[in-house]
Parts: structure tokens; sequence; C-alpha cells
């Protein structure tokens, strides 16, 4: 069955860094986008970034252009969200996200805190 397994989450200052992980099993990771979504209390969830599968092209949400990269590893079935420079609007909890035949699969999602 499809598994999506975050990690990296975590209590961070304004301006710092963290690195999110997600661990995909289940499917054949290479041939589909990965997708990070977020969701902060109170709001609805949204979608943050996206990679392909082939060519790995990326697109961001227009707030965290500039500051958040998404990658992907499609040895170790891998998709990294780097998110830097980071501001108490980025606190949220942080999903991966694949799409398969029309179904959306998520994981669990990870905590991001940012504050001083």
């Amino acid at each position: 069955q499809v598994q999506l397994v975050e990690s990296g989450g975590g209590l961070v200052q304004p301006g710092g860094s963290l690195r999110l992980s997600c661990a995909a099993s289940g499917f054949t990771f290479s041939r589909y986008a990965m997708n990070w979504y977020r969701q902060a209390p109170g709001k609805e969830r949204e979608l943050v970034a996206t990679i392909t599968s082939a060519e790995g092209s990326t697109n961001y949400a227009d707030s965290v252009k500039g500051r958040f990269t998404i990658s992907r590893d499609n040895i170790k079935n891998t998709a990294c969200l780097q998110m830097n420079s980071l501001k108490a609007e980025d606190t949220a909890v942080y999903y991966c996200n694949v799409r398969l035949r029309s179904m959306n699969y998520w994981g669990k999602g990870t905590l991001v805190t940012v504050s001083s």
C-alpha cells in the first residue's frame, strides 16, 4: 500500500532553516509528481511546492518562492523540502502528497513551529 512518512519538523527561530523529508513506498516513485502542502491553525490546507517526475521541474506558492526548495531522490524514494529564512507565518503542519490514478495520498504530517 502507498505510504508517505514525513520527518524533520520542529521548533525554529525566525530566520532559521529546516529540512523536511518524505519517505515514500508502495508505488513507483519515479513516475509521479510529488507535492508538499501545509495547514496552519484555523486555515485550509495549501499547496506549497511541487516537483514533477521525469524532469524534476518545480513550482512554488508565491509565499515561499526564493525561500523554499523542493527536491527528490528517485533512488532513495524520498522528497525533501528545504526551508530557509523561515517566518512565523510558515508555522503549520506540513504534509507530503502524491496523486495516483485520481486518488490523493497523504502522510500524517510534521509540525513546523517558527517562534522566538
